[in-house]
């Protein structure tokens, strides 16, 4: 953590931090620090550092998250993507908290395929906690749950998937109708055939949005 708030900051372009903040519609302060030259400079923080345990993973992870600046809720998204298999299903309140903390899809949608999906790949009995996250209040929460699967392929557990999908149907929020396209979407890859014949067979639950993404390779 010391040697990430050092090199952070002093590699942050003030101009292109406003370009950034508008781009995230002011979700949160950045550096600026394009994508690129931010993972060069972790490499460098993370150098000569051991395998981490899951109490460490926990703990970068919600000092990062506590950071206000959003280039470091990033370092511990990338963080915890690389080292996921290293965390047990314990870890799934921890994933929880991160994605209630500064909620927008920059880091969500990460946690979400990566993390959370990785976790419950891991321990599918993790899958239970899931069907309660789809109905949270929280839309976040909600589209962890709807996006999870995204990176399972064959795997998919399409009639969980579909479920969900119909369970937050009528949702007006922007980004559960699109993550509902999106992850039909994503196994539609896998299942064409079957993607399209729910669609068809659901087409009036669901957002123009939420089709017309669904559809859009099909």
């Amino acid at each position: 953590m010391e040697r990430l708030t050092a090199l952070y900051p002093a590699a942050g372009n003030p101009f292109r931090a406003q370009e950034m903040v508008a781009y995230m519609k002011g979700v949160a302060p950045f550096l600026g620090i394009r994508t690129p030259e931010r993972r060069a400079l972790s490499r460098t923080v993370l150098a000569g550092t051991p395998r981490p345990g899951e109490d460490d993973c926990a703990a970068v992870a919600l000092r990062c998250f506590a950071l206000p600046e959003r280039e470091y809720h990033y370092f511990a998204v990338d963080y915890l993507r690389r080292h996921v298999k290293r965390c047990s299903s314990g870890f799934l309140p921890v994933a929880r908290r991160l994605v209630t903390t500064v909620s927008w899809w920059d880091t969500v949608d990460h946690l979400a395929a990566h993390v959370v999906g990785g976790l419950v790949a891991a321990d599918p009995a993790l899958a239970s906690e899931m069907d309660v996250w789809i109905d949270d209040a929280d839309p976040w929460i909600a589209r962890t749950a709807l996006l999870h699967q995204l990176r399972f392929k064959g795997d998919t557990d399409a009639d969980r998937l579909f479920s969900y999908c119909l369970r937050r149907a009528a949702d007006t929020d922007f980004f559960l109708r699109k993550a509902i396209g999106w992850s039909l979407r994503e196994y539609a890859k896998t299942a064409p055939g079957e993607v399209r014949a729910f669609v068809a067979g659901n087409r009036s639950l669901f957002s123009p949005l939420s089709v017309r993404e669904a559809l859009r390779h099909l």
